[in-house]
């Protein structure tokens, strides 16, 4: 077992691990999630470059299909991540007193099935742990949430289960398409399959839906409002993700022809992302539905670099710039609203509520809260010196400067997504942490709730002062990717 594959299983491993009496589970779920974030830090120093700790074993070799794994830079940076944030909800979950094993075992389960998702470089591995995400964050929201948790895990489950069934029918369109057929995404990468738009269609639909993008979004806003903080974090830190990964991976390298085709409408469909997901999030009284709204607004942002990195009269360099942008968002976004929503989490655990008004003062008794707070939020709306600015300016960068009158009209209206966010979180800390005292009171900070949302925000500060070491690793495979997709 490679490096990789321990990576990957660790977390499931100590799952069973958790069916021994006595064990104390909130601990065995952090020492695995550390010891799990130990190994991404040597695969990190270690990787060489293009395709790193691949492994083959057959799995079923009668429709080309195999245990296939590997890193390189757009999956290592998001398994970087998903290891961080999964650490980060063990340690805030330390104080979780009901039912913890199972609590602990579906984490650790879903930690599994991400790792393996971004490593998988066969489309039926990673369809399996496609779909397992679905059913282990369904767990999640039905036994942990609150409100209307049942309702809200149903349409979670029925939304992104058909879309991951579409997602499937395009599977299954580009193993016919290939000669020979196969479902090695390699392989696929290296000679396209001969599919067109409907095949693109599919696979679109079933990655648009666990983005999500406009209008398949409306499963997001129940999920996240009555999940528990931590199933909010590694829903909008990790497993959207998985929507937008699969684009980059899956949707413009094995369909470069269908891509380039409907450039401007991914585009046009990013643009609305931007623009609706502001809007309704300014009209948001819960706060924590407000949270979700936004990351409807920042999904878009990648989806529009990568439909710029479509266009096939556009400047390749700011294609590829483009690129960089959108994988250095999906890591921003991670961290970032990843904290947002375990802070949301200490409001429901002092107040059980996400009333805006009633909300105030916070800042006058809990200023570490207020604090990181703020970082957060300044950094969600992209303030230079954090990750969201230079996620953010390389999309922009990239798009505007494809020299496209399109291209730079989509960008300028881009923006006022931005203008938007700020208005919305700018009003979320007058209100509920500079203004007078609110009915509610929310108490400080506690020290394993600090420590598990101040890292997040560490590393946001660190790629957005120092990005160099990032953005070495995720910028050779955009310049492979633009390749891919002009072909």
């Amino acid at each position: 077992m490679t490096v990789l594959s321990l990576t990957i299983f660790l977390p499931l491993l100590a799952a069973a691990l958790l069916a021994v009496p006595r064990l104390p589970a909130r601990w065995v779920w952090v020492s695995a999630a550390a010891a799990d974030l130990v190994l991404v830090v040597v695969m990190w120093l270690g990787y060489g470059g293009g395709i790193g700790y691949e492994e083959r074993l057959r799995w079923i070799p009668s429709v080309g299909a195999g245990y296939h794994v590997g890193v390189d830079g757009l999956s290592l940076p998001l398994i970087a991540l998903t290891a961080v944030l999964f650490l980060a909800c063990a340690i805030y979950s330390l104080k979780q007193e009901e039912r913890p094993k199972s609590y602990a075992a579906l984490f650790l389960f879903l930690q599994t099935v991400s790792t393996g998702l971004f490593a998988a470089l066969d489309l039926l591995l990673f369809f399996v742990f496609f779909d397992l995400s679905i059913v282990g964050m369904y767990f999640v929201i039905v036994g942990w949430g609150h409100g209307d948790r049942a309702r809200s895990a149903l349409k979670f489950f029925l939304y992104t289960f058909l879309g991951s069934l579409a997602l499937l029918l395009g599977f299954i369109g580009l193993y016919l398409g290939g000669e020979p057929r196969t479902f090695d995404i390699v392989e696929l990468t290296a000679a396209p399959p001969q599919a067109g738009a409907l095949v693109l269609l599919a696979v679109g639909v079933g990655l648009a839906v666990k983005t999500p993008t406009v209008p398949f979004h409306t499963w997001l806003p129940p999920a996240h409002t009555d999940a528990p903080a931590a199933g909010s974090a590694i829903l909008a830190g990790i497993l959207l993700k998985m929507g937008t990964y699969g684009f980059v991976r899956i949707a413009m390298p094995l369909l470069p022809g269908p891509w380039r085709d409907y450039a401007w409408v991914i585009i046009v469909v990013g643009v609305v992302s931007i623009l609706y997901g502001a809007l309704v999030a300014l009209a948001q009284q819960n706060i924590k539905r407000l949270i979700a709204y936004t990351s409807v607004n920042h999904m878009g942002y990648i989806v529009l670099a990568l439909g710029a990195a479509g266009l096939a009269a556009g400047d390749v360099p700011a294609r590829q710039l483009a690129v960089t942008g959108a994988i250095t968002q999906m890591v921003s976004h991670g961290l970032i609203t990843g904290a947002l929503f375990l802070l949301t989490g200490i409001l429901w655990d002092r107040a059980h509520s996400y009333d805006l008004q009633r909300f105030g003062g916070i800042a006058a008794t809990a200023r570490t809260f207020t604090l990181m707070t703020a970082v957060a939020a300044f950094a969600s709306l992209g303030l230079p010196g954090l990750s969201g600015f230079i996620a953010e300016f390389q999309i922009f960068a990239g798009v505007i400067g494809t020299g496209l009158t399109g291209a730079v009209v989509a960008g300028g209206l881009s923006i006022a997504g931005i203008l938007i966010t700020a208005a919305l979180l700018l009003r979320v800390l007058q209100q509920a942490f500079l203004g007078p005292p609110g009915e509610l009171r929310v108490a400080e900070a506690r020290p394993y709730e600090v420590g598990s949302i101040a890292p997040l925000l560490a590393l946001s500060l660190v790629i957005g002062i120092v990005p160099r070491w990032l953005l070495d690793l995720i910028e050779p495979f955009s310049a492979a990717l633009v390749t891919w997709v002009s072909r």
